[in-house]
């Protein structure tokens, strides 16, 4: 990976939301839905629902930082979930949906702290109880899992949640947008 190709993982709910979003933005080259932050090798979907593995659903964004930055992903992040929630986001209950960020390296976390404090604050009444913790292991979701806004547009959840999601996304960040 080029010194400006960075990857970023992070969770707020339903990974099929997250990937909608950041799909959208200027400088993501790629992003994948999947697991992260639980004890179970290998998780899948059912696993993850049928007993407790720890497992988030998370998204894993591969960016070009000299078009968008890692703190402006994050501001995008803390922006279209609510962090102040616990295990929860809507509908979605459970400690899969929890809001984690996932950092990479020392100079992640130190950002990823920073923009909790200094930007997720001051949007949020309540108190952020966005986790930051250290990436240990990510794991891409099944296939029908991948891109599922854009392949699935007409599915009941996507026209309920995902697309006002969508709309107050692209209006507040349409000077980012693809």
């Amino acid at each position: 990976m080029s010194t400006n190709k960075q990857q970023a993982t992070l969770s707020g709910g339903c990974f099929w939301c997250l990937e909608a979003v950041f799909r959208q933005l200027r400088g993501v080259r790629k992003v994948i839905s999947g697991y992260s932050g639980g004890a179970l090798e290998n998780p899948t979907y059912e696993k993850m629902h049928e007993i407790n593995t720890g497992h988030a659903e998370t998204v894993q964004i591969t960016f070009d930082s000299e078009i968008i930055s890692y703190e402006k992903l994050l501001e995008v992040f803390y922006s279209i979930h609510d962090p102040t929630t616990l295990n929860r986001q809507g509908n979605d209950i459970g400690e899969e949906y929890r809001s984690v960020i996932f950092y990479h390296n020392d100079e992640q976390r130190d950002k990823a702290e920073m923009i909790t404090k200094d930007f997720a604050s001051k949007i949020w009444s309540g108190s952020i109880m966005t986790e930051i913790v250290p990436l240990e292991k990510f794991w891409a979701a099944e296939d029908y899992h991948q891109n599922f806004y854009k392949n699935n547009p007409n599915v009941g959840y996507c026209q309920v949640i995902i697309n006002p999601k969508l709309e107050k996304f692209r209006k507040k960040f349409k000077l980012l947008l693809k």
